[in-house]
């Protein structure tokens, strides 16, 4: 177990004097959904050092809070594990006055490493990019609808309009007060293309630091929220026609303080930028059963509603499912990175990055090559033509996702046997409970839960 920082307590006696009186400490399950426990102040020297008690079957809750015995490596409702606070991500909450919070990661109850702990699994990706003398760098678009709190939904304005951010203006300015005080550094926020529906982008950083930051973006965004008579949703489908959510995943590959995306070749890709590339889009089909895993997750990746539908990339295509971003003389050739559009909330982020390093590290060291890009819309191509272009639909149902992650080895070895077959049975959960169920009651049962 690691020792307490030094200032620790000099950290706790700078809390109790903000007002807080407890300390959050959040870790988000296979289905993407946070959980927590709180400890009060006075206990958090204690806690950072011994952990609090949590039931060890959490990998197996579903998204409906059912638990699933299916996986034989969690298959009693024996156990206990210690949640241990990362106390360098502790932060006073302005939003919450009289409380802090802190990202937890899982241990076994002796303190050694537990497998199932998905921001440890995270760790492993980011330690064997290194290993490689390789930095990943990466963000989150986070999309999110907003309803009054006695309403089902807000009047709705021009897509990306000031009138739209208007009608939640002293929503947007708390919001923006919170982030910042909270430690996020954001890009923009804005109204987005549905009714009430509105996307903050998040600040790139590293792997661990960029996951730990979607779920305190989350966190402050439903408290600015319920203190101005809303409630915020990141579910992927507010409704079974609607635009969805989206939570897009930036990344870029490094070394020695540069970026190894660009380059002279085809597209403005370095040689190792289009292995990197080429890894996701190879992985893609399996990938999207990390990134975009719910029930509703694949009703939203439909053709023609810039939720990628198909297996491709292109270059600045918003109908892609790789988007490559490259730099520009302005912004600096540095700022080119991809563009995960398949992801959403329901992803576990650490697991739906752990994914991404993995399959970009795969293609760097195989050499991989990519096809040519897709520059339109390959949902108006006919049959005919996508099939000439080799173009695939992605995994349509959660079986079809189920199937294509069992057949990357890679994508298991990444989770490994432990986590993969928590992971499984909470998937095969979830698409046992909605095919009894009307896609409407589908999407209404998941409303909430993000």
């Amino acid at each position: 177990m690691p020792d307490n920082p030094p200032d620790l307590a000099a950290r706790v006696t700078e809390l109790r004097r903000q007002g807080v009186v407890g300390v959050t400490i959040v870790w988000a399950d296979n289905n993407g959904i946070p959980r927590s426990r709180t400890v009060p102040i006075a206990a958090l020297e204690q806690v950072a050092e011994r952990g609090v008690g949590v039931t060890a079957v959490f990998p197996v809750f579903d998204s409906h809070d059912g638990i699933t015995f299916a996986y034989e490596g969690l298959s009693t409702p024996s156990g206990d594990v210690r949640l241990i606070p990362v106390v360098d991500r502790l932060v006073a909450l302005r939003g919450q006055p009289g409380f802090a919070w802190a990202v937890g990661r899982q241990v076994a109850a002796d303190g050694t490493p537990w497998p199932y702990d998905q921001r440890s699994i995270l760790a492993g990706q980011v330690a064997a990019a290194a290993k490689r003398g390789l930095r990943i760098q990466a963000g989150w678009e986070l999309e999110f609808v907003l309803f009054p709190s006695d309403a089902r939904t807000l009047p709705a304005s021009p897509a990306y309009s000031p009138a739209a951010l208007l009608s939640v203006d002293e929503f947007a300015a708390d919001l923006l007060r919170d982030l910042d005080a909270n430690g996020l550094r954001i890009g923009q926020l804005h109204a987005e293309y549905g009714p009430a529906q509105f996307e903050l982008s998040l600040a790139v950083a590293d792997p661990l630091r960029a996951a730990d930051d979607q779920l305190l973006a989350r966190q402050t965004i439903h408290a600015a929220a319920r203190a101005h008579g809303l409630r915020a949703s990141f579910a992927p489908m507010v409704t079974t026609q609607g635009a969805g959510n989206g939570w897009h995943l930036h990344s870029s590959v490094w070394r020695d303080g540069r970026n190894l995306l660009p380059g002279t070749g085809d597209h403005g890709l370095s040689p190792e930028g289009e292995g990197y590339l080429a890894g996701l889009l190879r992985e893609l089909p399996a990938l999207t059963a990390l990134t975009a895993p719910s029930v509703p997750s694949t009703a939203r990746l439909r053709p023609g509603a810039w939720s990628s539908a198909y297996a491709v990339w292109g270059v600045q295509n918003r109908e892609a499912a790789l988007r490559y971003i490259p730099g520009t003389p302005l912004l600096g050739a540095d700022q080119a990175n991809v563009e995960l559009k398949p992801s959403d909330a329901s992803a576990n982020p650490y697991l739906a990055l752990a994914g991404v390093i993995a399959a970009g590290l795969a293609g760097i060291e195989e050499k991989l090559s990519l096809p040519a890009p897709v520059q339109d819309n390959p949902g108006a191509w006919s049959a005919e033509q996508r099939a000439a272009a080799d173009v695939r639909r992605l995994p349509a149902t959660p079986a079809e996702q189920a199937t294509a992650l069992e057949a990357s080895t890679l994508l298991r070895a990444a989770l490994g046997p432990a986590a993969y077959g928590a992971f499984r049975a909470v998937r095969d959960a979830d698409r046992a409970w909605a095919a009894e169920r009307p896609a409407e009651e589908v999407v209404e049962a998941h409303l909430w839960k993000y």
